[in-house]
């Protein structure tokens, strides 16, 4: 399905077209990326945003391009073009288009066509390592032959940065979560405690992330038109043998001249009306493959499905660690729940025991009250007959005591 590549490793790639030296006043080297820093940042709707193209030598640099020549070059509606604005939060997403594919996964944005790539300026380290290794893969097997069109290449690596960085990120996870775990389960405490819930909502919000890449791609696999639309490079071919021969059959023999109605190329035309005819040859070719295509398209979706069904599995997999992570945190948090369960069943009864305690010392002590009243008794004529009293009193409170216990341990209210 695909040839492999050289492995990502940033300091071996060549530095991106984003990338920038200069010179400080005092003579050292200064590093910046264009669209960025005082000069570079524009409000949102005034002027241009900063891409990085690429085109299929492996070539990049970095163009300014407002919404309106963004769409017009790369035939989209604005609301291809909203999914990747970074002001907005949006699920990962990968649309085909007549004319490109509209990627938005994790960090990656950027939109595929036949020819180049524009992708969105960031100084993030996906976004710098995607530019990086796709110029490097390019310019690599330039010379080379490779059956996989230019647009799947840059799918395909936009694919496994974006599931290389989420698995990284899950790794991490793991390593920070599980020692947390173990020492929480041997010592509960507030800040153990307070750790955890934050680790708990960090894996939760990676899971969701996750999920939204498996879902797109699951998405589009399961969708053939879809898959269909992104072989952009074939529709690029089939549309310029259709325009030869178009322009072949308006080719019109009159005694010794040759008189052409057709224009010469999509944009332009004898007649001073470039639009009007490259719209209507437009219009004419997607009716022609609009028939033409439904019939042949499950034929062609081998490639790219493949190409999915491999990034799939790898997210699937993520999604499964990730899975296996939140299982092992529900399983402590159960362990501790059984644990705090037993320290309150255990204050329960220790209060029982207490209680019937109290209960028996208050009978004593109302014997004692009775017997300290200021009252003629002949039980005071005699000193021994104070100590009967006591006597009797202590065995008494011990009978109804125990008593208490053998109730208890009947009714199998205490582990006695």
């Amino acid at each position: 399905m695909k040839n492999p590549h050289s492995p990502l490793i940033p300091s071996a790639l060549p530095k991106p077209a984003s990338f920038h030296e200069g010179v400080k006043p005092d003579g050292t080297a200064n590093t910046f990326f264009h669209g960025f820093g005082a000069l570079g940042l524009k409000k949102r709707g005034h002027g241009g945003r900063s891409w990085i193209q690429i085109d299929r030598t492996g070539e990049s640099k970095v163009v300014t391009l407002d919404k309106a020549t963004l769409m017009r070059q790369c035939g989209l509606p604005a609301r291809d073009l909203r999914l990747l604005d970074p002001l907005f939060v949006y699920p990962s997403t990968i649309l085909g288009r007549e004319k490109a594919i509209v990627v938005s996964l994790e960090q990656i944005r950027c939109i595929i066509m036949a020819d180049d790539i524009f992708l969105m300026n960031s100084l993030d380290d996906c976004v710098l390592q995607y530019e990086s290794e796709l110029c490097h893969r390019l310019q690599t097997m330039k010379d080379q032959s490779d059956n996989l069109p230019f647009e799947f290449k840059a799918l395909e690596l936009a694919l496994e940065v974006a599931s290389a960085s989420l698995d990284s990120q899950v790794t991490e996870l793991e390593i920070e979560i599980y020692p947390v775990l173990d020492e929480l389960a041997s010592s509960i405490s507030t800040v153990n405690l307070e750790h955890v819930r934050r680790l708990k909502s960090h894996l939760l919000a990676l899971t969701h992330r996750v999920q939204k890449v498996r879902d797109g791609i699951e998405q589009l696999m399961d969708d053939d038109g879809d898959m269909a639309e992104m072989y952009l490079t074939e529709k690029k071919e089939r549309m310029e043998a259709y325009l030869y021969r178009d322009r072949y059959l308006n080719v019109v023999p009159a005694g010794n001249w040759i008189s052409t109605s057709a224009p010469v190329s999509p944009t332009c035309s004898s007649s001073g009306q470039p639009e009007k005819a490259s719209n209507s040859t437009i219009m004419s070719f997607s009716r022609h493959e609009s028939s033409t295509g439904s019939s042949n398209r499950g034929r062609h979706v081998e490639e790219l499905e493949m190409l999915l069904e491999a990034y799939f599995v790898v997210t699937d997999n993520t999604l499964s660690k990730l899975l296996s992570l939140k299982e092992y945190v529900d399983d402590t948090e159960d362990f501790i729940n059984i644990k705090l369960d037993n320290v309150r069943n255990q204050l329960i009864q220790f209060e029982l025991l207490l209680t019937a305690a109290t209960f028996v010392v208050t009978i004593f002590a109302v014997v004692t009250g009775v017997f300290g009243m200021n009252f003629e008794d002949s039980v005071f004529e005699h000193a021994s007959n104070f100590n009967w009293v006591l006597i009797t009193s202590s065995i008494s409170c011990a009978t109804i005591y125990l008593s208490f216990l053998l109730y208890v341990k009947y009714k199998r209210l205490l582990p006695l």
